[in-house]
Parts: structure tokens; C-alpha cells; sequence
């Protein structure tokens, strides 16, 4: 099975939105099958076959969620994170801004689904170059 220093080490390489695709492709090859990142702090909680499951820490002190989302706000931030506009962290205190508590990632579908505190889908994208 993977490990969460296999998985930091892969995302250490993204800088911005725009290595994204290259980040899960290599951790779907670790056998990395899913996985929930949380706004609040980053901790993120892994999925892998026969049930396997790790959680990373917490990266960074608690980020306020919005209590209203707010999908156009969202929608902007996202896109000029995948142009490479913004980095992981400024991305995740816009997501915290327009109230997205997290998003899960399903990489056998290849998609990734952002979710407001009240667990209403706010997006559902497919991953950028899949």
C-alpha cells in the first residue's frame, strides 16, 4: 500500500493548479483509489483497495468556511488556479472564502466534486487532462 510520505512527496511538486493532472496520475499509480481534502486545515484522508485508508496533518492553522457559498465566487477562483494564477494556499483560503468545507476525489471516475458545509455539491468537474 501507499504512504503519506510517498503522497507529500508527489504533491511537494505542485505549485499550482496546473500540475494537478501530473499529481494524480502519480498517486493513482501509489494505488491511491480516492480522496477527501478539507478546507479548514488540508488534512486529507486517502483511500486504497481492500478498504486501506490514511489521513495526513493538518497543513496550515484553521481557515474560517463561509457559511453561504458562494458557486460564482468559487467557480472564478478555481479557474485561475488551473491557469496557475494562484498557489495551494491562496486557492484554499478562496475555497474557505466561498464557503467550500472540502472536496473528494474519485480517480476511477476521474473526477473531483467540491461540497459546501452544508454537503451540497457545489461542482463537479472532471480532472483537468484525463
Amino acid at each position: 500500500m501507499f504512504t503519506i510520505e510517498q503522497i507529500e512527496s508527489a504533491h511537494a511538486k505542485v505549485k499550482t493548479g496546473t500540475e494537478f493532472p501530473a499529481y494524480i496520475q502519480e498517486i493513482k499509480g501509489f494505488g491511491v483509489l480516492g480522496f477527501q481534502t478539507w478546507v479548514r486545515d488540508s488534512h486529507t484522508q486517502y483511500f486504497g483497495a481492500n478498504e486501506f485508508q490514511i489521513q495526513s496533518k493538518p497543513k496550515y492553522k484553521d481557515l474560517e468556511i463561509a457559511s453561504l457559498s458562494d458557486p460564482e465566487k468559487f467557480i472564478h477562483s478555481l479557474k485561475i488556479h488551473q491557469m496557475g494564477e494562484t498557489d495551494y494556499f491562496t486557492f484554499c483560503q478562496h475555497c474557505a472564502e466561498s464557503g467550500i468545507e472540502k472536496w473528494s476525489v474519485d480517480l476511477e471516475r476521474m473526477t473531483c466534486t467540491y461540497f459546501d458545509k452544508a454537503g451540497v455539491e457545489i461542482l463537479v468537474e472532471k480532472i483537468p487532462g484525463f
